[in-house]
């Protein structure tokens, strides 16, 4: 389980095809820390180290991830955002997240307001976001500003800008979305009742 508070920026260093799976080569300012088989949050999609040489580690995303994902258009020199999994001994700072990406959005404005900025998501599927509520935007635990069908609006502070890949996000790039576990809860249930 994750927070959404983004611990730090990794950078992709290789792209390796093999088969219908791509085998990520990533570099961290924690990679010393890292051991195979731990469970990293990269852009919000759990995966799993599977080798570590040096200040470089490789993680391996399947069809399904790289279909339900923005990872199919990373590139070599990417950063992304990174978040360990959550201790059980430590301090609960963002939302439940639990590093399924639900779908993709397309960002479609940005707007600098003299302190933070506000950006606009499109996406096409019917989960739904709730004015106030928790949205996971590319791993980052963030509040839904305005709520509309198929779109919403988040804030970002300056330190979250200057600290997540915010700061390389333009307009038409895709990221990916984790809605929030309770909602996607509630929602199934009352599906389930009609």
């Amino acid at each position: 389980m994750f927070t959404g508070i983004i611990e730090t920026l990794a950078t992709i260093k290789n792209i390796k095809d093999e088969g219908t799976n791509k085998h990520f080569v990533l570099s961290s300012n924690f990679t010393n820390e890292l051991k195979i088989d731990q469970s990293l949050a990269h852009n919000g999609v759990c995966l799993t180290v599977v080798h570590i040489n040096g200040n470089q580690y490789t993680v391996t995303a399947i069809k399904e991830t790289l279909e339900r994902t923005s990872m199919k258009h990373w590139k070599i020199g990417d950063s992304v955002n990174l978040e360990r999994c959550m201790p059980a001994n430590g301090r609960f700072d963002g939302h439940v997240v639990q590093g399924h990406v639900d779908t993709t959005a397309i960002c479609k404005s940005i707007v600098d307001e003299n302190g933070s900025w506000k950006y606009w998501f499109h996406y096409n599927t019917n989960d739904m976001t709730v004015e106030k509520g928790s949205i996971t935007v590319n791993g980052t635990s963030l509040t839904v500003v305005e709520s509309r069908s198929n779109e919403f609006s988040v804030a970002i502070i300056p330190y979250t800008y200057e600290n997540t890949i915010f700061k390389y996000l333009k307009i038409d790039d895709e990221v990916n979305l984790e809605f929030d576990i309770i909602g996607k809860y509630v929602a199934r249930l009352l599906q389930n009742r009609l």
